[in-house]
């Protein structure tokens, strides 16, 4: 490790190579938290670059355990984090409203790091239990269409870096990886990014992983479309700058997106919101973001039909007994 960190520390990069070689490392403990945390470090001070990406994923999906995908059309709907923002879950939410619309879903995510409460914490909150039985996930999604994989039960690399992103309390590179080693690797995946760098790196990684994708990053700095500006969308396809009036969408104000501060307050506004209970910010953002993953799965549909998708199944009640046939 020492070597690496004097390459890093002169500002020189990592080839794919020796980034997968370094990671495989950190998750057999062969390095100590201290040493750890400088690497992590590195990358608060500079961006990544594409081959470290690809390199750091390549080792995660090494050492993750395996699910066979094998048939199933799927999509995950997963952000970043990292964006300091503290929205509600709404990516997760997005998942059930998705999955209610009659789509496979497959989820990827994990506890909270940089904010209050993550999708892990939340579908704790409501009851879920996570497994690692591939057969028990394949059940959920042949009821619910959707299932959950918490990261740390799939990527065991993560148990020892977990003391050290708690301590750090930040946004770490390792926020960058989760959108891409979703150990069933769905098909589709609508990505969202805190920065524009990055969601142009994810585009290469997709690109180069032969993925349908949408990825969107907020201006104003959400990795979610958050109806708060304008966000960036790149598709397979194109890439465009929309405005919320392009889906049909009034603008609002960040702070009817907060969420709460405590795994039993998020928890009461995804009820909220399935119960179509919401506030009109927080119901039309949950369908913004699952439109755009129905419209992710059919590129060749027009975006408004999307989210008219997404919105019956929210206001119908099929997002809310998705839900509960998953619990």
């Amino acid at each position: 490790m020492k070597t690496i960190l004097h390459q890093l520390f002169e500002h020189k990069t990592l080839d794919r190579g020796q980034a997968r070689d370094t990671l495989l490392q950190i998750a057999k403990g062969a390095y100590n938290p201290v040493q750890v945390a400088s690497f992590m470090t590195v990358y608060q001070m500079r961006p990544i670059i594409l081959a470290e990406l690809l390199g750091f994923s390549d080792a995660l999906l090494e050492l993750c355990m395996p699910v066979d995908g094998q048939g199933i059309d799927a999509v995950d709907i997963v952000g970043t984090g990292g964006d300091g923002k503290n929205t509600f879950n709404i990516s997760t939410l997005a998942a059930v409203v998705v999955a209610g619309a009659g789509y496979k879903v497959v989820k990827h995510g994990n506890y909270g790091v940089s904010s209050a409460v993550g999708s892990s914490n939340v579908l704790e909150a409501l009851g879920y239990q996570f497994t690692n039985d591939t057969d028990e996930l394949r059940r959920q999604l042949d009821r619910a269409g959707l299932c959950f994989m918490h990261a740390p039960l799939f990527h065991p690399a993560l148990k020892e870096v977990a003391p050290v992103r708690r301590q750090l309390g930040m946004k770490t590179f390792f926020n960058m990886l989760g959108p891409l080693v979703n150990p069933l690797q769905p098909k589709y995946q609508l990505l969202g990014t805190y920065s524009l760098e990055l969601s142009r790196l994810y585009q290469y990684a997709m690109q180069e992983r032969g993925r349908k994708y949408a990825i969107v990053y907020g201006l104003d700095g959400y990795d979610e479309i958050s109806l708060t500006g304008a966000f960036k969308l790149r598709t397979n396809e194109s890439e465009r700058l929309w405005q919320p009036e392009h889906l049909g969408l009034p603008r609002y104000e960040p702070e009817t997106l907060h969420g709460g501060e405590t795994p039993e307050a998020a928890a009461a506004i995804f009820r909220d919101v399935l119960h179509n209970r919401s506030t009109p910010a927080q119901r039309d953002v949950v369908v913004a973001n699952a439109g755009v993953a129905i419209y992710t799965m059919k590129p060749g549909s027009a975006i408004g039909d999307c989210l008219a998708e997404a919105r019956e199944s929210l206001e119908s009640g099929k997002a809310l007994r998705t839900l509960q046939t998953l619990l």
